[in-house]
């Protein structure tokens, strides 16, 4: 009956039939003072629009893969797609003055009336939505920005919370259901006994940043919990730098096993680095070359000052950095008395031992002799 129907096909997981879903979720800096810094050679229009070929790229490898953008402001993380459900009280239209706030779904409908999709009938309706909810998100979100908020840092720790707390829901959304107890309410999940079942994966996941900025050192605490917090749940983080030195994601993508470049030298090339260094997921570059990091840099910035630090000292309880010697050597993270033992005193320097010359017998030195019959030649 199966070479009729393919029966079989019914009672097999879905993990050996279809492919697995991949999450894409792309974290854009969108600092006004970087892009103005390399706006000659790479246009924030020019950057979004390459990006956009990179987003449909992924969606066209699986009808299951999803991808999620977001913007790393200044003063802020804002969601470009899919839109958040609670409006950006920094927008104008939510500036108090007492009007509805106009809400806009994912696929462009507003109450009341339907915005017009960019692009021809010819473009996938997909593509259409991403695009058009990515430029209405970044226009809303430039022209809301104020001189006050043109800050040189960005506030990229608060983009990667929100990119996992996205991860771990959809991550939920995907996972089978589980087995109910009520013999009148089964479910389909598998056996708790099926070993395969457990392991196998039902969302792959990455994180991709673009960063065209420095680390700012006053983040590095959220950075690094929201990086370890990644690794403990095997999301790679990628990074792509345009401008600027990003030491802390250069580490998040090293303790992670993500990808780091620097095209700092050539960012018109964005697109190329993004077809070729970061369009493979984490399962299909285990069968692929990857670009490796030439050095890392490990420092760390310091928790009172907030100062990157090659060397300081280190809380054996908390493993809190400090610059210097806290007040009263206590630590300002746990209030851990430090002992700092020795530190700062002098070192003593014990004298060297003067070696005993060997003295002279009848005027002949102590050196052994050589054993030659014949005297030193005597010159002519």
């Amino acid at each position: 009956m199966n070479r009729i129907d393919a029966s079989e096909h019914y009672s097999e997981s879905p993990s050996t039939t279809n492919q697995i879903p991949s999450l894409l979720t792309i974290i854009i800096d969108t600092n006004p003072r970087a892009w103005a810094a390399i706006s000659e050679h790479l246009p924030i229009s020019k950057a979004v629009a390459n990006l956009l070929v990179f987003v449909n790229a992924h969606l066209a490898f699986g009808n299951d893969n999803h991808v999620a953008i977001l913007a790393a402001h200044p003063n802020r993380a804002v969601w470009l797609y899919p839109r958040s459900p609670n409006p950006d009280r920094y927008s104008k239209s939510s500036n108090g003055d007492g009007q509805d706030v106009e809400m806009t779904d994912v696929d462009g409908q507003q109450d009341g009336g339907t915005v017009e999709l960019s692009g021809s009938a010819n473009k996938y309706p997909q593509f259409a939505q991403v695009e058009t909810s990515i430029l209405t998100s970044l226009r809303s979100l430039i022209d809301s920005t104020t001189p006050s908020d043109l800050n040189p840092t960005t506030l990229v720790s608060g983009a990667l919370t929100l990119a996992l707390s996205y991860t771990h829901k959809m991550a939920h959304a995907f996972e089978p259901a589980k087995k109910s107890s009520d013999p009148a309410n089964p479910t389909s999940a598998p056996p708790a006994s099926d070993p395969t079942a457990a392991s196998a994966a039902t969302l792959h996941s990455r994180i991709f940043i673009l960063s065209v900025s420095d680390s700012e050192p006053a983040q590095y605490i959220p950075t690094m919990n929201a990086v370890f917090a990644a690794s403990h749940a095997r999301i790679p983080i990628d990074t792509l730098s345009l401008y600027g030195t990003p030491t802390f994601l250069q580490q998040a993508a090293f303790i992670t096993g993500g990808t780091f470049l620097s095209a700092a030298s050539n960012p018109r090339g964005l697109l190329s680095y993004l077809m070729f260094g970061f369009l493979a997921d984490a399962e299909a570059r285990k069968f692929l070359i990857t670009p490796t990091q030439d050095s890392v840099d490990f420092r760390a910035a310091c928790f009172c000052h907030r100062n990157v630090v090659d060397t300081g000292f280190v809380c054996s309880i908390c493993l809190s950095i400090f610059c210097e010697v806290p007040e009263n050597a206590e630590c300002l993270t746990c209030g851990t008395k430090l002992a700092l033992g020795k530190y700062g005193a002098k070192p003593a320097v014990v004298p060297r031992k003067k070696k005993k010359k060997k003295g002279r017998v009848n005027g002949v030195s102590g050196r052994e002799e050589t054993g030659s019959a014949t005297g030193t030649p005597a010159p002519g």
